[in-house]
């Protein structure tokens, strides 16, 4: 009975220390069913990266619940958690979405005008002079006025040059640029209705300024899992 019970404890150790050893892991990154080159594929749990070939295929030793992502500038970042699924099917497949173009900064400039002035008196020149203009070119008789006799001045000042102040969005933008779509509500389990409410939440933390200066996806992707924390402690 004994050894039946060692035995079995035995076999119960080997196939959980066999599951815990790391596994390679073989994929492919696509976009538009198009492979990906240099695509950056990085087990943040194990600290360890590699890059795909010109096929889209990467290979990467993973343990059942490692994070991998997979970063290029070009295109939103993927976040995976690895399963005992993916390792023993060892074949995946990931699809990236490419980022929109984005355009330069606009610079709104508004330009003022006076308005143009016109006296009574400039209208009554006006009606004489197309009475007497219609007269002569109806009847060929000249009534000793002068045609043409529109005295209107349009006194234009020089063109003022406003700028208006636009709110420094960079954060916004940065966020956008390298976060997917629904990665707020799909990893962060932010309802919609609050995204903008955490985006502005983290905007006001110094610290989203340090990451202006050097972008970074694991960087910032660090910093809203910690602000996410706090944003639901707030509720």
């Amino acid at each position: 009975m004994r050894v039946k019970l060692l035995t079995t404890i035995s076999i119960f150790t080997y196939q959980l220390s066999v599951s815990q050893t790391e596994k390679l892991l073989n994929g492919k990154v696509l976009a538009q069913n198009i492979p990906l080159n240099k695509v950056e594929v990085i087990n943040k749990t194990a600290k360890t990266s590699t890059r795909t070939n010109e096929l889209g295929e990467f290979s990467i030793l993973v343990r059942p619940q490692d994070s991998l992502l997979f970063y290029s500038k070009d295109y939103f970042f993927k976040r995976f958690k690895i399963s005992q699924e993916n390792i023993d099917q060892n074949n995946m497949v990931v699809n990236m979405i490419l980022k929109p173009e984005e355009l330069n900064e606009v610079v709104i400039t508004k330009v003022e005008f006076d308005k143009v002035k016109i006296s009574a008196d400039d209208v009554a020149d006006v009606l004489i002079s197309k009475n007497a203009k219609d007269l002569f070119w109806n009847t060929g008789v000249n009534d000793n006025t002068i045609r043409e006799a529109l005295r209107v001045s349009f006194p234009l000042k020089g063109r003022q040059k406003k700028t208006i102040e636009v709110a420094d969005d960079r954060f916004k933008k940065l966020i956008i640029a390298y976060c997917p779509p629904d990665f707020f509500i799909k990893n962060l389990k932010i309802k919609s209705e609050e995204k903008e409410l955490f985006i502005d939440f983290c905007d006001s933390d110094p610290k989203s300024k340090t990451l202006l200066e050097n972008p970074n996806v694991l960087t910032i992707m660090d910093f809203l899992y910690t602000k996410n924390e706090e944003f639901k402690k707030l509720e």
